[in-house]
Parts: structure tokens; sequence; C-alpha cells
């Protein structure tokens, strides 16, 4: 409750945030729990409204979930045009490696068994499991056998994610957690003694 003219004045805008960032968080802590009992962590991605990143991947926090890069600078993730570009996976990998600080991790994303194991070879620090079946996932933490981290992206709804956790990854990205997910809706009406109040529609 406050001065009626600042509240109306900021409704709007406020309220949009409100939504937005209730709705990223929402729907964050529907994928934790979807996932709750496997070790595998919910994290988003940088596919976030542009100067709102800071704030969305908050949300997601907020939800119970992990944040993975804010920024390129972050880490070096391989990503399929990178290797395309390359070459080959090895290429792409050494010509990182090279320009990289050593502090500085490298993630290469694979869709089949045979490139996790050229970017196992390689020592990378993680993999990102592509749009996998649950049965590649299964047998691909198991070429990994903990040596680097494994990383589920794809297809992934609170439907699906129990069945990739079960599968032992260590992370599950979901970019729609910031890029699509419904807000929460919320309003401020004033009632007849005029206190306003907000609720959830």
């Amino acid at each position: 409750c406050g001065p009626a003219r600042g509240l109306l004045t900021a409704e709007r805008t406020a309220l949009n945030f409100l939504c937005r960032l209730s709705g990223i968080a929402t729907a964050t802590a529907a994928m934790v729990e979807a996932v709750r009992g496997h070790r595998a962590k919910i994290v988003c991605t940088r596919k976030t409204t542009p100067g709102l990143r800071a704030l969305e991947k908050y949300a997601v926090r907020v939800g119970g979930g992990a944040n993975h890069r804010f920024g390129l600078d972050d880490g070096v993730l391989i990503k399929d045009n990178h290797i395309a570009i390359a070459g080959d996976i090895r290429t792409a990998v050494e010509r990182a490696r090279a320009h990289a600080g050593h502090m500085v991790k490298i993630e290469v994303e694979v869709d089949t068994l045979e490139q996790l194991e050229l970017a196992l070879a390689l020592r990378v620090d993680a993999v990102l499991l592509d749009n996998m079946s649950v049965e590649q996932l299964s047998q691909a933490v198991a070429m990994v056998g903990g040596r680097v981290i494994t990383e589920a992206s794809g297809r992934v709804t609170p439907k699906t994610a129990p069945a990739i956790a079960a599968t032992g990854v260590d992370l599950i990205s979901v970019g729609w957690l910031t890029h699509s997910a419904p807000i929460l809706d919320i309003g401020l009406d004033v009632p007849v003694d005029g206190n306003i109040c907000t609720h959830l529609n």
C-alpha cells in the first residue's frame, strides 16, 4: 500500500517485471520438483531477454535452479557450428585451448556417442549431450564414468525431465525457462475501501 498516484504510475511496469520473473521462478520450481531425488541440477541458458539477463537468471535461482554461463567469457562452449567451421572436434578444441586462459573450462556439444568418445579423448571439462534419447544418455553417462561434467539438453519438459535425470547426468539445461516460460498472472486492484493491494488473478 502507498500513495495512489505513485502506485498507479508504476503499476504496469512493476507488474510486467513481477509477472515475467515470477513466471520464470515458478516454471523453474516445477522443473526442480520433477527431478527431485536425482542428482541432476536444472540450469538455464543464455537465451534471455536483452537487458534482463541478470534478473531472469536471478529468477531461476529463486525457483531453485542454477545458472549456466552469463556470457561468452564465462567458459568455452563448442557447439555444432563451431565444429563445422573448424572442420572437426579436435581442431575446435585445440584452437579454443590455445586462446583460452588456463582457468577457462571447455565444454563440447555432442549428439552421438562417437563424438562423445572423441571429446573425452581430448580431456575437455564438460560435455553437452544434445537431443539424445534417454537410452543414449544412459550410455553416454556410462562412457563418461564421472571423468567430466555431463549436461543434457533438448526437448526437456517437466514430463521428460524425470527420465532424463534418472540417466545420471549432472546438469539438465532448459532454455525455455528464460525465453518462453509463461508469466504468472498478477494484478493490482483497488477495492471499494480504497486500499490498494496486489493479488494473484
